[in-house]
């Protein structure tokens, strides 16, 4: 593989054997695979163990399980899609296909602006405008789709200023490029690439997260056809349609079905149906002071936001991440006893039990032996003085013993002395 894989285009997951999510993926990549084949795709679909190809995995930057890549030539693409059939299979057919791919009539033009909901169009001949263009589309290619046309080739309702020219078509209309006003193509392409108003789930609002965009979110629950949830969802809409021009460079419009992950990044239970201003450059965001009755009261509160005068909360401060890792910590407890509370009290019950019986263990520890060890030296010493004392005894006998015994031998001597004299 590693010798012959630029001679075809791969589209490959790198998987480890016991990764849960590779494990979930492995059904929906066999019907990659399968369909990918059927409809004559020059796409190779394949998978890797990571664990035992790790250089080759390392190679490609392979940093977690699922990697999704698809290798071009010299180029990997990374996937971060939603990890189903058909969009793994649009994402292959995109990147596979040409970076540009040109528009030759208005027949064409109606039948890709049908298939796609936001579409990119260049319009001109050879300028640094389009070698710009085409140097995002080699890095947004994972995105969206890029194309090139003539200016006949447009609808009549399009008037372009000037040519070169860069085209958003999305929602009903399009939008020009203006380098004045928009800044750089990359940027406001990776703006544009979303419609102005989103079904939102965790992965669309981490996606929203690179256009830097405040993202504005009617949170409900969509089984509820209440006229409290369906009011917020249309205003949201009406704002997101009606307000473009106003807003649309500082705010993506969305609902969200359901709380439960909204809680999990404000670190806070919302009541719904609410509204939620969320800023993902810094985890901080917005609610509104009063309840949101109509579009006029909407507005105002976006405006609010834009002239400061709106409080933030949350943010990425050093209580924030305190209160985060509690928060998180805490989740993650409860989570594990929902899920499973036999092995909730196993994997926490267990080092708790163990630490609290030598907590127990250290606090009611048995003294007395202690005491009879430091009594026990000064036992032995006092033996000892006693013996030191006797010793002393003995030695003055011993010395009485010798005197006596030194006496004894002087005597002896004068007897044999007087003996030779006589």
């Amino acid at each position: 593989f590693k010798e012959n894989r630029k001679d075809d285009i791969w589209l490959v997951d790198f998987y480890a054997p016991w990764c849960g999510h590779c494990k979930k993926l492995e059904p929906i990549w066999n019907e990659v695979g399968i369909e990918m084949k059927s409809m004559g795709s020059p796409v190779k679909v394949g998978k890797m163990d990571a664990t035992s190809f790790s250089s080759i995995a390392s190679e490609f930057g392979v940093r977690g399980y699922p990697t999704i890549k698809l290798l071009k030539g010299d180029l990997a693409y990374n996937y971060r899609g939603p990890r189903t059939k058909d969009d793994i299979i649009e994402f292959a057919n995109r990147v596979a296909g040409p970076l540009i791919r040109p528009l030759p009539s208005q027949l064409m033009f109606e039948h890709v602006q049908k298939r796609h909901r936001v579409l990119f169009v260049y319009v001109g001949g050879e300028s640094p405008l389009k070698e710009k263009y085409i140097e995002v589309a080699s890095e947004l290619i994972v995105y969206t789709y890029f194309f090139s046309a003539s200016e006949d080739v447009l609808p009549e309702y399009v008037t372009l200023p000037e040519l070169p020219a860069v085209l958003v078509f999305k929602d009903g209309t399009y939008f020009v490029y203006d380098e004045y006003e928009d800044g750089d193509l990359t940027s406001w392409i990776n703006r544009e690439r979303f419609q102005g108003y989103l079904n939102i789930d965790g992965f669309t609002l981490y996606e929203l997260g690179d256009t830097g965009k405040l993202v504005a979110i009617a949170v409900i629950d969509d089984k509820n056809s209440s006229v409290e949830h369906t009011r917020l969802k249309s205003i949201i809409q009406e704002v997101a349609r009606d307000y473009r021009d106003h807003f649309h460079r500082d705010f993506q419009f969305g609902h969200m079905d359901g709380n439960d992950y909204i809680n999990s990044l404000l670190m806070d239970d919302l009541t719904i149906p609410t509204i939620v201003v969320l800023n993902t450059s810094n985890q901080q965001y917005f609610l509104p002071d009063r309840q949101i009755e109509n579009t006029e009261d909407m507005v105002q509160f976006i405006n609010n936001i834009l002239d400061g005068t709106a409080e933030a909360q949350g943010g990425d401060g050093v209580l924030q991440r305190i209160k985060r890792i509690v928060y998180d910590a805490k989740s993650t407890v409860v989570s594990v006893f929902k899920s499973s509370p036999l092995l909730g009290c196993f994997l926490f019950g267990l080092p708790l039990g163990v630490i609290s019986i030598m907590c127990y263990g250290i606090c009611t520890a048995d003294t007395d032996g202690g005491l009879d060890e430091s009594e026990s030296p000064k036992k032995e010493g006092g033996d000892r003085e006693l013996t030191d004392e006797g010793s002393e005894e003995e030695q003055e006998e011993e010395k009485k013993e010798k005197y006596t015994e030194l006496s004894d031998g002087e005597l002896k001597q004068k007897n044999i002395l007087e003996k030779k004299k006589d």
